[in-house]
C-alpha cells in the first residue's frame, strides 16, 4: 500500500486524534457544511460573499502560520474545492497551522447557472466576457468586482491582531479558478501592502491574458512533453519558426487580444492599472503554473474559441507556452510544473507531490 493510500485511509480518524492531542488552539473545521462557513461583507455591506474556512477569520489564532485560498472552477463548487485542499493539507501535515479558505462566486442568471443565493450574496455572470473569473463586476452591484472579494480576504488575513504569526499566503485556483488567479496576480494592488509574502498557483486554466500581440508557435513547446491532442502529429519544418510571433490570423480572430485573452478593452478592476503596470506586476510576483500531464482533451468547459485556440490546442500546451512566454519576454522567474498522470482533475492536482510543495511552503 502506498504512503498516500495509508494517509488517506486515516483521514476519517483525524477529528478524534486531534481531540486526543489536546492542541492549544481549536481544531480545524473540516466539514464542507454550514458550520465551516462565514460571510464576508464587502464595501460596508449589505453585499457579501460566502467562504468555507477551516478556522474563523475574526478570531485570534496564534497557531496559524500559513494561509491557502483556493478558487473553484466553473461549477462554482466551493464546498468540493474546500474538501480537495483539506485533503491536501492533511497529506502535507499542515491542517493545524494552515487556514484554508474557499470563496464561492455564486451565479444565478436564470439559465444554465441557478445557484441558490443567500440574503445579500453577490451574484456573478455565469458565462461570457467580464465574468467572475476575469475580475468582472457583480450583476447586482456594478461597483464590486470578484477581485475585490480576494482583496477583502487578503486584508482579513493580514491583520496581525488576528493572525500574528502568519508567514505566507498562497492563492491557488484550478480551471476557471486558475483563470481567476492568473489575472488577479497581474491586476491586484494589495500584493505589496500586506507585508506578508504571497505566492500564486495557477492550475490548468483554459486561457491566459497575454501582454502583447505575440502568440505561441509550434516551437514554443518542449519536445519531451506530449502537449498536443491525442493522434495529432505536428508538421515538421526545416526552418522552425520562432517560439513566439505576431498572431497570424488576427484579421479573422479579431478578439484574440481583447481582455481576458489580452490587455485590450479591459473593464472593471483590471482597467484601474496601465498596461505597463500589469506587465511589471505579472513579471515580479511569485507564480507557479501547475499543469496536468494528461490535460490534453477538450473536456470540462474547455475554451475552444478563436482567442483561446490562438494560445494553444490544449490546456497543457497553453500553460507550457505561457510560462515560457512570461519568462523569456518579460524577465519573470515563474515556475512551470507538469504533474504526472493527472488530467483536468483538481483533487489529483492538489494532492500530488509537486503541488504539496507549492501550496504548503516551508518558511
Amino acid at each position: 500500500m502506498s504512503v498516500r493510500s495509508i494517509l488517506c485511509s486515516q483521514w476519517l480518524l483525524f477529528p478524534a486524534l486531534s481531540l486526543l492531542a489536546g492542541s492549544a488552539w481549536a481544531a480545524p473545521c473540516i466539514a464542507a457544511k454550514a458550520e465551516c462557513t462565514e460571510w464576508i461583507s464587502v464595501a460596508g455591506g449589505p453585499a457579501r460573499a460566502l467562504v468555507y474556512r477551516s478556522y474563523p477569520l475574526d478570531t485570534k489564532n496564534e497557531g496559524i502560520r500559513r494561509a491557502l485560498i483556493i478558487v473553484h472552477g466553473s461549477g462554482r463548487d466551493a464546498d468540493n474545492y474546500f474538501r480537495h485542499v483539506l485533503a491536501a493539507a492533511f497529506l502535507a501535515g499542515a491542517l493545524e497551522d494552515t487556514i484554508v479558505i474557499s470563496p464561492r462566486f455564486a451565479s444565478n442568471d436564470g439559465g444554465s447557472c441557478r445557484d441558490v443565493l443567500g440574503a445579500g450574496e453577490l451574484n456573478w455572470k455565469c458565462d461570457g466576457r467580464d465574468t467572475w473569473r476575469s475580475g468582472g463586476a457583480a450583476v447586482d452591484n456594478a461597483k464590486i468586482t470578484s477581485f475585490d472579494i480576494a482583496d477583502q480576504i487578503l486584508g482579513k488575513l493580514a491583520r496581525k491582531e488576528i493572525f500574528p504569526n502568519l508567514m505566507a499566503i498562497v492563492l491557488a485556483g484550478h480551471s476557471a479558478g486558475g483563470q481567476f488567479v492568473t489575472r488577479y496576480e497581474m491586476s491586484n494592488q494589495v500584493h505589496e501592502s500586506l507585508n506578508i509574502p504571497i505566492a500564486y498557483v495557477v492550475a490548468n486554466p483554459s486561457s491566459y491574458a497575454y501582454l502583447d500581440n505575440l502568440r505561441p508557435t509550434s516551437s514554443a513547446l518542449p519536445s519531451n512533453v506530449a502537449a498536443t491532442p491525442p493522434g495529432y502529429v505536428a508538421p515538421r519544418s526545416a526552418n522552425p519558426p520562432a517560439p513566439f510571433a505576431p498572431f497570424s490570423d488576427a484579421r479573422n480572430c479579431t478578439t484574440f487580444d481583447t481582455w481576458p485573452y489580452g490587455l485590450q478593452n479591459r473593464t472593471g478592476y483590471s482597467a484601474r492599472l496601465t498596461d505597463e503596470k500589469l506587465k511589471t506586476q505579472l513579471a515580479e510576483r511569485k507564480t507557479t503554473y501547475l499543469l496536468g500531464e494528461l490535460d490534453i482533451l477538450p473536456l470540462y468547459g474547455f475554451d475552444g474559441s478563436c482567442p483561446a485556440m490562438a494560445q494553444g490546442a490544449t490546456r497543457l500546451a497553453r500553460g507550457l507556452a505561457f510560462g515560457r512566454y512570461v519568462n523569456e519576454k518579460f524577465g519573470a522567474q515563474h515556475k512551470t510544473l507538469v504533474v504526472p498522470a493527472c488530467g483536468h482533475n483538481a483533487r489529483c492536482m492538489f494532492t500530488s507531490e509537486p503541488a504539496l510543495l507549492q501550496i504548503f511552503p516551508k518558511e
